[in-house]
Formats: C-alpha cells, structure tokens, sequence
C-alpha cells in the first residue's frame, strides 16, 4: 500500500523517513524476532503498529523541523501513542501497554523525569500537553494505522482521555511490581534494529537469529589435546581448565548447539577473536552473522560495510564477541537488558578466560552466570588458570549434575612444559639479556603493569637499540593508532595475510606493553622480562612466549625473567602488592615451570575467595527473583559506580575542530581512554563524549598519551 501520509515524519533530518516507512520497518522486524523467539506474532506486530503513532502529533512534527528552539512543553510520543489503544482488542492492552509506554524512557523515576508517571506528578496537566490541537493530527494518525489494517475509527478527544487514563493506572500498578518486561525488551529490539538499518532492515532481517554451523571445530591433532576429548555430554553447562595452546577455544565451540555469545576480557582480545572467527567459519557460514561489541567496536570493523557496523549492538547475532560489561546490564537493570534478555536467553554463552577479573568485577561475572543460569543459557567456563575457591563456586551456582567438567591429565600438562623461569634484580639487569638475544634475532617481550613505566622503558630500548623494530602497546593511545598497533604486533592483516612484521616477521623485534597483551593474543615470542604480576597474570603473559605448538618445538624451552615486586603498595598499583609478593616468593629462580603445578601455586597465592558482596546492587536476587519496578531501568552509573570505573576520553588540541564536525565514528578514532582524575582540571568539550582537551606535546604515534607531560604542559591551552 502507498503511504497515506508521507509528509508525517518519524525521523528528521537527514533520514526524514515517513511514520509509515518507519513503522513497516519496525513491523517486518518484530514478526520475524516474534517468530523466532516465540512471542505472539500477530500480538507483536500491532505493538510495532502502535508504539510511533503519537509522533503524528504537530508538536512532535514541528520539533523535527531544522532550528527548532528548545520546546516549550515536554512531549513524548509514547504517551501520545497511547491515546489510539481502544482501537485494539481488550485483552491485548496489557501486551500492548508493555510495549509502548516505556520503549524510551522508564515510566517512573526517569533520569529525566520523562516517564509517563513523572510527568503525572511534576506536570498539570500532561494529557492536555499531548493531546494539544487534537483535531489536527488524529486523523492523519488514524489513517497510518488503518493502512495496517486497524480499524479506521473516530478516536475522540474523551476516548484518547479514557485511554490514557487506563495507560496511567496500568502503570501505577505495574511500578509497585518487581520484574521485566519481554514485551517491552522485543519492541526495542525492533525498534533499534529498523531505526539503525532504515530501508535496508528487511535484507538484514533474513540472517538474523540464525544459529552458526560451528563444524570447523571438529578439527583434531594429537598437538592439541582437547581436540581428541568429546564435547558431546549431556550435561548443559561446561568447565574447561587447559593451559594456553590446547585447543581450548576449539572445544569451547564445539560445545556450542545455538547461537553463540562469546565473552572476553578485553578490548585487543575481543578484536583478534572477532577476525580470527569470522575467517575460520568463511568458507562453512555463507552468511555468518558475527558481530563484536566493546567500547571501540564501531572502529573495529570500519573496514565493513555500513550495515554491519549498524548492526554490532543489535539483537539476533549469530555469534556476538563482547566483555562480560555488556551483559552486566542484566544484572543491574540498565537501559535495553529486557532486549538483551529475550536475545541471550536459551542461547550458549562463552565466558572465556574468567580468572582475569578481581574484587568486583570478578563478583558481577558470578552474578551474570546466575542470571544465565536463570536464563536458560548453556554456559562454558574457558580459563588457564583459576584458584581452587572459585571453582568451587561457580559449580555451586551451576550445579555439579550440570556441569561438564574437563581438563588436562599429567601426562598431557607436562607436554606443555616450555619456560624456564629467572629472577632478576631490576630493570638494569635486563639490558645484557637483551643483547645476548637480540644477537640470536630473538622476539622479546617486556611487559610493565603501568603505562608510565612501559613508555620509560620503550624510551631506553630505542635510544639503546634504534635499529631494531620495537613498539609500545598499552591502552593510553588513540584509538584508531591502538588498532594498528595491535594489527602490527600481531603480524597479520583482518583478512589472515601476513604482515611479515613482529610476531609474523622474520628478525628480531622488542615490544614494550601492559597487561593488554595477556589474553587471546595470538602471539609467539622467544623470551619474556616482566615485573612481577599477580600468580594468575603471570601465567598469562608466559603464555605469548614459546606459543605455536609444532612437533619440532615440543621439549625445547624458552626463558622467562621477572623483577621483583615495588617496596610499597603505592607503586605496586593495580596490584595488590602482598599479591605480589607471594607471587614472586612461590617462583624458585633458575626453575623448569610444570604446568602440572600452576594450579597448587594459584591456591597458595589465593586460599581465601577474593570476592565482593554484591547482592544488595543487582537487581536479580539468589532466589532467582527479580528487584527491578516494571517498565523501568537504571543509568549505567550504577555500573560505574560499583565498578570504580571512572573512564573519560580525551582528544589532543589540534583535533578539536575535526572532531566537533566528526561523526561518531570518527570521533572514536581521535579519543584517547584516559581516567577521570587524571584530566579533571583540562576543559572539556560538549560535543561526542565530551572528551577532555590536552596539549599536542603530550602524545606522540610511538608512546602515547604521556600524562606527566600533559600535566606539565597545561598552560600552553590557555594561551593557543
């Protein structure tokens, strides 16, 4: 059918797509996810119908228009919507109500206080702001929904009263009960998913919420031990222990029977993941639908088409690769985790490398394998390392009778003996190491716990040795210049072709990094200097030396060097340093490492859980009840808050033009993550993500966001 009402928009500029356009959109989208997720199709489709419609009023018109001031009155479209719901059968209000009353903001408590209850308690007369010049825009909203097939009747100004009376009370009552909404959570999901895509949704509509053929991880090699053990138990859940190099990922996958969210702990992690699954499935999965989420995942994938850097935060992946923060929002009730719900639920999660998370953030990931539990997901455990007590928790949580529970035998750890551990006294020590390697084209990895130090250390190796290929790798530099450093030192480009550059290239080669290089990068070097880090991270960054598995290899050793920890806890930070020091203490210097002891070394550095109560924060309870008021969400600072998380982002002088112009996109190129506390006192911009302004002479392509030098150099902005 022809649009009744093209000049009634749902979108200003620059989509300017008609209400009906948007609202066919909207609908296609929540019939196939109704289909697949079982909801009621036909009850879903005229929650899409219904849920835009009040954007047909003139004060929601106007407000589209270029230059509008800011409006007199607030008008949500939502409530406005609802004043059309008599025109659907009775006992579909409830179904529809969920939908549409709180797609966008929480209906009472609104950070805003735009809820439809907020409105009633802090405004006169809200029906008569949105029902303002009634008889100009009723008819034009029935037509659009008559050109759906709702029936084309006279919609009063008593019965948009009456219906918006009857939306008021069903939500009195539904903010005193505690839960989530599905209903709401499908038609965000649809609605996000047609907004995002516009007149490309019904193309993309076609792969999604299809699950992946994961037969390439069927693959074996007596290399690789895990490949040779089944994966075909019964029991839902699975627990993988396996040092770095068996198979683990392979076997974690293989456990797999529906769509596949995949987490990690980290940012380069989750990028290598992402380009290393999306070419092993190539050729198996024509239309693979795999997406990655994390808080640079836009840039990650600019070398994709526009659809598919739309599509990474939308339902109905078959395979999505994300942090555990991403699914928090469950946990915590922030805005969108009904639409996550409806997604996950039923689906396999992987929770890979688990050990790397502490203190609270270690707490959140046993609250979300609860409420994936809860869920129904089948979830599968992956790590190298864990201590003892939290095994033995998450097998509470999961329940042993559901757990498939795997690991390396003796025999099979010892064949993954490949490092010889020395102890030295300090940095300095280190430089006649390097010398001797060097001279044999060794790859070396330094690894420092904190930018300041890995940008010093970087410093002294290219003064000392400005001809050898170094890099330094950490999380203080643009984004877009992160990326490429990652790209390099994994020496291959997304599509898999070597770079014949550090770990693909053929000489020697120092990198200087942090902790970002422990986990799933794909990396092979020939010796290690690190400082002393927590039991559990070091045996991670061990594991980017002597890596490839080769039948040639086994039984040859490589060497791996650690400093002592600081004298004092200040400059032990992140670490905790009586971590640290039993760490080092438990390593005898000059010593083979056996795998096979790895996990009594753990439970000597960690006897006791390091686990912080969380219970009082979540919103989903022990006894599988939920604490959230109905049809409303919390704001990520809850989040932040409890995480200590005080992240901000910064851009250098020079980009401030370009990035106020900037899309979104570009504007993720030329931010730097930076701590709040570190950049408090620099003026910050309005625009993107409001991030802090600092000097140029602070930041340079090789190390980085140097904030001393940015500190020293603070006048300078006062005075451009």
């Amino acid at each position: 059918m022809d649009d009744p009402c093209p000049h009634i928009k749902a979108k200003g500029d620059p989509e300017k797509t008609s209400l009906y356009t948007h609202t066919w959109l909207v609908y296609s989208a929540i019939q196939r996810f109704a289909e697949c997720l079982g909801f009621n199709i036909e009850t879903a489709g005229l929650g899409a119908i219904l849920h835009d419609i009040g954007k047909a009023n003139t004060i929601f018109q106007n407000n589209l228009k270029p230059g509008r001031r800011k409006k007199a009155i607030t008008f949500r479209h939502e409530i406005a919507s609802c004043f059309f719901i008599s025109l659907f059968k009775e006992e579909l209000h409830p179904s529809l109500i969920e939908m549409v009353i709180a797609h966008h903001k929480s209906i009472k408590n609104d950070r805003g206080e735009k809820g439809v209850l907020d409105l009633e308690e802090y405004v006169k007369n809200p029906f008569k702001d949105h029902a303002k010049n009634w008889e100009d825009w009723n008819q034009d909203a029935v037509k659009i929904l008559s050109a759906f097939g709702v029936p084309a009747q006279e919609v009063t100004i008593d019965d948009a009263w009456n219906n918006y009376q009857k939306v008021v009370a069903f939500c009195r009552d539904a903010s005193k009960k505690r839960g989530y909404s599905p209903w709401k959570g499908l038609l965000m999901a649809a609605d996000h998913f047609a907004s995002a895509l516009i007149l490309n949704t019904s193309v993309r509509l076609d792969t999604t919420f299809t699950p992946p053929n994961l037969n390439y991880f069927n693959r074996t090699s007596k290399l690789y031990p895990l490949s040779l053990k089944k994966a075909d138990s019964k029991k839902r859940h699975t627990i993988v222990v396996a040092c770095t190099g068996a198979g683990k990922t392979d076997y974690l996958f293989r456990r797999c029977k529906n769509r596949v969210f995949y987490t990690l702990p980290f940012q380069a992690s989750i990028n290598a993941m992402y380009n290393r699954v999306k070419s092993d499935l190539k050729a198996s999965n024509q239309n693979l639908d795999i997406r990655l989420l994390h808080a640079a995942s836009k840039f990650s994938v600019l070398d994709e088409s526009k659809d598919e850097i739309l599509l990474q935060k939308l339902v109905g992946a078959g395979i999505k690769i994300l942090t555990p923060y991403q699914l928090a929002s469950i946990v915590f009730a922030i805005k969108g985790f009904e639409s996550l719900i409806i997604d996950i639920r039923g689906c396999d999660v992987i929770l890979d490398e688990i050990h790397t998370y502490n203190g609270v953030s270690k707490s959140m990931v046993l609250k979300i394998v609860e409420v994936l539990n809860y869920l129904n997901c089948r979830v599968h455990i992956g790590t190298a390392t864990m201590p003892s007590v939290l095994y033995s928790k998450l097998i509470d949580i999961l329940g042993k009778e559901n757990v498939s529970e795997v690991c390396l035998t003796k025999k099979e750890l010892n064949q993954f003996d490949r490092h010889r551990l020395h102890k030295l006294e300090s940095w300095e020590d280190a430089h006649s190491i390097l010398n001797q390697e060097l001279k044999k084209n060794s790859k070396i990895l330094l690894i420092c716990n904190r930018i300041d130090s890995a940008q010093s250390i970087y410093s002294q190796v290219k003064e000392r040795y400005p001809e050898i290929p170094s890099m330094a790798i950490h999380s203080r530099f643009k984004r877009k210049d992160r990326l490429k450093k990652e790209m390099d030192l994994r020496g291959v480009n997304d599509q898999g072709k070597s770079l014949n550059k550090y770990n693909t290239g053929s000489g020697p080669c120092i990198v200087i990094s942090t902790q970002v290089v422990e986990v799933s990068l794909d990396i092979s070097f020939d010796v290690m200097v690190t400082e002393t880090a927590p039991i559990d991270s070091l045996i991670q960054r061990f594991g980017r030396i002597n890596r490839k598995r080769t039948s040639e290899n086994l039984g040859k050793y490589k060497p791996v060097y650690i400093i002592p920890p600081p004298d004092c806890t200040q400059e032990s930070k992140p670490y905790d340093l009586d971590v640290l020091n039993k760490t080092f203490e438990i390593l005898q210097n000059g010593q083979l490492l056996h795998e096979s002891e790895y996990q009594e070394k753990i439970d000597h550095v960690y006897p006791e859980p390091d686990i912080t109560d969380i219970e009082n924060h979540s919103v989903f309870k022990k006894d599988g009840t939920w604490n959230q008021p109905m049809l409303t969400h919390n704001h990520r600072s809850i989040l932040f808050d409890l995480l200590e998380i005080d992240n901000a982002a910064a851009i250098l002088s020079s980009d401030e033009t370009d990035y106020k112009e900037a899309t979104p996109e570009k504007q993720m190129m030329m931010e730097i993550p930076v701590r709040l506390y570190s950049v408090k006192n620099f003026s910050q911009l309005k625009e993107g993500k409001k991030p802090f302004v600092l000097p140029d002479a602070a930041y340079t392509e090789d190390k980085g966001l140097d904030m001393a030098k940015a500190q020293e150099r603070i006048q300078d902005l006062y005075f451009i």
